[in-house]
């Protein structure tokens, strides 16, 4: 834990933010995340079934999942890059939610495959999926209402190694109203503060990939222009790769490296989020 008492000048460890938050949402500096780094990385992307790239650090074949007779996923492929955040989008209820939830093993799908970082999750429940190493940020968030904060932070430590279950100083240094509130109960806090409750919950077990759904929804512009930048960094300074849903597109143009959209329960285009025109988004995303 650190000290109640902090000196002004002393530097803080952050899993995410350095330096000031952009005043709005969208109109961060896409300069501070080099052009230069980002044409190193591959994109997430839609892929023919048997010609998966193996090198990538996930890879899905075959994904199929039903809630009773109705089929939500259809055979999905798709393949996420090591280091680099990828944004599945999508119009409502064409499966974007489903398609993370089998990721994290929520859900149990029918048929497929899913290799992270050459081992095969199929077979795990979501706390075995949780001690390899994803970290999840649920739709809605879904904080303990009567827990404090210190507590629903505690609760994601259940899958942390035994020697690392301590809330990690880094996570109170990258949100310093969770330190500030750590005794106020988590019903307490704003709809903003929830968030970066649910995604410091996530963060306590170091996980080596984030699973966000729709981060941004509901909260206020400065806070999402925070998370925005939190999410570049922990790529950059803590080497995570970054998988989210997410319906905003200057979020997306402003702090992704490539997209996926589904449609149907299928993956229907996918690229670089230079490449996320006004053709693509009226054919795939406009209402």
């Amino acid at each position: 834990m650190r000290k109640t008492q902090k000196s002004k000048g002393a530097p803080k460890k952050r899993l995410g933010i350095r330096g000031k938050v952009s005043a709005h949402p969208y109109k961060s500096d896409r300069k501070k995340f080099s052009s230069g780094r980002k044409a190193k990385l591959g994109t997430c992307s839609v892929v023919s079934s048997g010609r998966m790239n193996r090198n990538h650090y996930m890879s899905v074949t075959g994904l199929e999942f039903s809630y009773g007779e109705v089929q939500v996923l259809h055979g999905l492929e798709f393949e996420l890059p090591a280091q680099s955040v990828c944004c599945v989008m999508g119009r409502n209820g064409v499966g974007k939610t489903t398609f993370l939830r089998n990721i994290v093993g929520l859900e149990k799908p029918s048929a497929g495959s899913v290799l992270i970082g050459g081992t095969e999750f199929l077979g795990l429940d979501a706390s075995d999926r949780a001690v390899r190493g994803i970290g999840y940020v649920p739709q809605g968030r879904q904080i303990f209402p009567l827990l404090t904060v210190e507590e629903n932070l505690s609760v994601g430590l259940e899958a942390a190694p035994p020697d690392q279950r301590q809330i990690p100083t880094a996570v109170y240094d990258t949100f310093p109203v969770l330190y500030d509130m750590r005794k106020r109960r988590g019903g307490d806090l704003s709809g903003g503060q929830q968030q970066q409750l649910a995604i410091g919950r996530a963060l306590t077990t170091r996980p080596k990939l984030l699973v966000l759904d729709e981060p941004t929804e509901g909260i206020q512009s400065n806070v999402i222009t925070m998370i925005g930048e939190i999410i570049r960094n922990l790529v950059a300074q803590e080497g995570m790769t970054i998988l989210l849903v997410e319906q905003y597109l200057d979020f997306v143009r402003s702090y992704g490296d490539s997209f996926a959209v589904m449609s149907r329960g299928q993956f229907v285009v996918s690229g670089r989020v230079e490449d996320l025109d006004s053709n693509t988004v009226h054919k795939h995303l406009s209402v």
